[in-house]
């Protein structure tokens, strides 16, 4: 006698109640998969303007990825991920739970009855989840972010947007640490963007004090960031001019760069380690040292073909400049995250490493070393910045 198809059964009572109007949401958890810092999955109904979709919300560690699908393209997942990734699923409708659970090859499936549930609205309307959803403050119009009226520009929009987005990223890490309050180092803060979003959201939505100090090295940036912190009664939030390099960053919680070019990131991330933040993030921009090294060193043969164009050349610089970042952050005791923190829609500059100050990260430190020389090698790298700074 063949067995009942469990995820079969859970997906078509997925589907009725999609069909029916009488889905709440479908919950995939026990992930055991290869993606680092996914822990589950949720599926609801939404409707856009190509038609009702399938919106599965991917949750990490420290963010969450919204996609949408349609039926086929949904269940496809659905049933790869079941019978593979995950260990367990609820489908929640409006008359019952469906619960199912997978242990190896074993699955079970146990519907429970519920009474006076109702569905979610399918509108598809993500700003009401963005943690800065509140308008008309002094910073946004003094950033040119929103106008006379407090309104968020509509050239603005997708700049508010992936303002939103870091505030989701940074907020947890910053609100993570144990200094009470925490120092934290913004190194090329530009007109200070993410100090004053993150600053107002955790001093006034989340209620956690920080020191934030944006450091530029344009005196006319620096003026205009204090004159708008001190017009919003920001009292924890300043601008100090100078160089990365020439900053004093004793006594930083944390350091963070969004977009500081070419090696000025690698300045970040050395600052960072010799303060002995407890968190160091930076968001790359280009990474020319590399790849004029990749360009005037001799990687392997073998590589030929992926280095003879340019834009291969230059995404190939980009990898493996950012992976001896990771490597050298983990030889300095730091455990390290690298994953894209908005989408390219937005900005092709989307890639954030994460090191979080974890002594056991650096313990392997002859393995940590071979890595790196391997990886010079194989693409006819001399040095890294990061190594000259290190002293490595």
């Amino acid at each position: 006698m063949t067995p009942p198809d469990r995820i079969a059964e859970l997906l078509a009572a997925t589907a009725e109640a999609f069909a029916d109007g009488t889905l709440v949401r479908l919950r995939l958890g026990g992930y055991h998969g290869d993606e680092p810092d996914l822990k589950s999955v949720e599926i609801k109904k939404i409707s856009t303007k190509a038609g009702e979709r399938y919106s599965f919300t991917y949750k990490y560690k420290t963010r969450d990825t919204i996609k949408n699908y349609d039926e086929a393209e949904a269940f496809d997942l659905l049933r790869e991920g079941l019978a593979t990734a995950f260990r367990s699923a609820r489908l929640s409708t409006t008359g019952f739970d469906l619960m199912f659970e997978r242990n190896g090859a074993k699955m079970r499936l146990k519907r429970t009855e519920v009474e006076a549930r109702e569905a979610p609205s399918t509108e598809h309307n993500r700003a009401k989840n963005r943690p800065l959803a509140e308008t008309g403050k002094p910073w946004l119009t003094a950033l040119g972010l929103a106008g006379k009226d407090g309104r968020i520009r509509h050239d603005a929009q997708d700049k508010f947007r992936q303002i939103n987005k870091m505030v989701e990223i940074f907020a947890p890490l910053v609100a993570a640490l144990k200094a009470q309050p925490p120092r934290i180092l913004d190194m090329g803060a530009g007109k200070g963007y993410l100090d004053f979003a993150l600053y107002d959201y955790l001093a006034t939505v989340v209620n956690r004090p920080v020191r934030i100090v944006g450091v530029e090295m344009r005196p006319h940036l620096v003026e205009a960031g204090n004159a708008t912190a001190r017009a919003s009664g920001f009292s924890g939030l300043c601008f100090e001019a100078g160089s990365i390099m020439e900053f004093d960053a004793a006594g930083a919680d944390a350091v963070i760069a969004l977009h500081a070019c070419d090696t000025a990131t690698d300045d970040a991330i050395f600052k960072g380690i010799d303060a002995g933040a407890a968190l160091i993030a930076v968001a790359p921009c280009c990474h020319k040292q590399i790849r004029r090294a990749m360009s005037e060193g001799e990687a392997d043969r073998r590589l030929e073909p992926l280095l003879r164009h340019g834009i291969f050349l230059e995404r190939q610089a980009e990898m493996a400049t950012d992976t001896l970042r990771a490597l050298l952050l983990e030889l300095s005791g730091y455990r390290t995250r690298v994953f894209e923190f908005v989408s390219d829609a937005h900005t092709p500059k989307n890639n954030l490493i994460v090191a979080e100050k974890d002594g056991r990260a650096g313990r392997d430190r002859a393995a940590v070393l071979g890595q790196i020389a391997e990886i010079k090698a194989m693409f006819g790298i001399d040095r890294h910045h990061l190594e000259d700074l290190l002293g490595v």
